[in-house]
């Protein structure tokens, strides 16, 4: 089904003789706006064909130093640039990123028989910036459905020949590789990807990195008394499955333990979504994707933490078999929950997942989850939410989203919000009053990981599916959001 679209990405020092679209940049000063990566080889003979200078050519259609703006210019003879804005002159690795997504993205779109080659030369030496640029490229040449003829080679130009240059390149190859397997998850159709087509993917993926896989059927997943999972897709005749990854190398002082919502399709179940809510719902497995994929990176990077991975998969379906409101579930490890509303399912698969996950003994618990809508009324469709019982185990989260260029803004639990999950028939309700919805469910979460375990509640409601035009890097569709900063602070536990 799918006919994804993403270019491959080499290193070189210099502007090759054919370097296909070159992508060049324009960047903020002090005293206006300069082009940057332009080689003088080829703006010169430019500058005297035209009469004019790239630079002016260049803003005559439309291009700026704004941050993404991009425009394509014909030079003399074949050669074709993409100048796009970088922003500020001193640029960091998200600016890079961006910059170099909206370049490459523009081209994939052009027309055309066969994909295109593409040359960035955006003056990029450092380790870091070098890495921001390839990721922004490889990712902003990705296409679940290609409109156009795509990319197909990616030189990023580089003057720092040291082996830290390379390195940067293959780290973000891998990280651009994993969003990219989130991305793919996200946008396959529901009738395709189900509980267990999605298990099965997953332990492809692992086997392919020599990472552990276990996957629990329906069955097993009775024997183990995991009724929130068990309940949330007794609806569905596509079975529900739990998958457990384990990366565990030698060296490891650090355990990180993920848990990610799995929702293959939420139709609500009995209380059932409107229609407009529906349509996009092939996206609440995009937690479960996050997690399995960034666990899958961190092992090919060889990363010195061990990594313990749940992803509950289950169908959210309305029939004779499906859950109601009112019913009283028992959870793995014997807590019972009211269940207040079905389409809340979300909180129940997660919280099997989250009591098996603090068993095996990890050194801090994230899970992640497309888990309300009372997130994105809150923080819009490009941010994320960020709870946790403890400030410093939300700055570790927030410190690598803001190294891999991710956007989460810390949200409060509230002591007194775990008092309106009381139950008079359970240990729990599942649900809460309407006010402060991503407060509440994060505070249900939280009473499945004992208090001496760190535990972060990322809730990617809002950016984890983009269903409006693409910019930057990020396509229409999955975004492949959390990835990043999962490997991004894994590095930061390993170093």
């Amino acid at each position: 089904m799918s006919s994804t679209r993403t270019g491959t990405l080499s290193l070189a020092n210099t502007v090759g003789k054919d370097p296909g679209i070159l992508v060049i940049g324009l960047a903020e000063t002090t005293e206006g706006p300069v082009l940057v990566g332009l080689p003088e080889e080829l703006g010169k003979p430019f500058a005297k064909a035209m009469g004019r200078s790239v630079e002016d050519v260049a803003v005559s259609l439309g291009a700026s130093a704004k941050l993404g703006k991009t425009a394509l210019v014909s030079a003399p003879g074949s050669l074709r640039l993409v100048v796009v804005g970088l922003g500020p002159i001193d640029v960091t690795p998200e600016q890079v990123r961006r910059a170099a997504g909206a370049a490459v993205r523009l081209v994939a779109g052009l027309e055309g028989r066969s994909p295109q080659a593409v040359t960035i030369s955006l003056d990029t030496t450092e380790p870091e910036i070098i890495k921001g640029a390839a990721e922004g490229a490889l990712l902003g040449s990705y296409s679940y459905r290609p409109a156009g003829a795509g990319v197909g080679e990616i030189t990023l130009v580089s003057a720092n020949r040291k082996a830290e240059a390379r390195q940067a390149v293959e780290l973000a190859t891998i990280v651009a590789d994993a969003v990219v397997a989130a991305r793919d998850w996200v946008n396959t159709p529901a009738n395709l990807l189900y509980p267990e087509t999605f298990a099965e993917q997953a332990r492809a993926l692992a086997k392919d990195a020599k990472v552990a896989c276990e996957v629990l059927d329906e069955k097993a997943l009775e024997k183990e008394g995991c009724g929130g999972i068990l309940a949330v897709g007794g609806g569905s005749a596509r079975k529900p499955r739990l998958v457990k990854l384990s990366y565990a190398p030698r060296g490891a002082r650090f355990h990180l333990g993920l848990v990610g919502k799995g929702i293959t399709f939420d139709t609500g179940g009995l209380n059932l979504k409107p229609a407009d809510g529906m349509y996009t719902m092939k996206s609440d497995m995009a937690g479960a994707a996050a997690v399995l994929a960034a666990t899958v990176a961190i092992a090919k990077l060889g990363l010195k933490v061990r990594v313990t991975t749940y992803a509950s998969m289950a169908e959210n379906m309305p029939s004779s078999t499906a859950y109601r409101p009112s019913d009283v579930l028992t959870m793995f490890g014997g807590k019972t929950v009211e269940n207040g509303n079905s389409d809340a399912e979300g909180r129940l698969v997660m919280a099997d997942a989250l009591v098996k996950c603090s068993q095996d003994g990890p050194d801090l618990i994230l899970d992640v989850a497309t888990l309300t809508g009372a997130c994105v009324v809150a923080l819009g469709d490009r941010v994320a939410g960020l709870m946790a019982r403890e400030d410093e185990t939300a700055d570790l989260v927030l410190d690598a989203a803001e190294a891999a260029g991710e956007l989460f803004w810390q949200l409060p639990i509230p002591e007194e919000t775990l008092g309106k999950l009381e139950s008079k028939v359970a240990d729990l309700k599942s649900t809460a009053d309407r006010n402060g919805g991503a407060l509440s469910a994060a505070a249900f979460l939280s009473t499945f990981v004992p208090e001496t375990t760190p535990w972060a509640h990322l809730d990617i409601a809002g950016p984890a599916f983009n269903d409006k035009a693409a910019y930057d890097y990020t396509p229409a569709g999955g975004t492949g959001m959390a990835v990043r900063t999962l490997i991004a602070l894994a590095h930061a536990q390993a170093s």
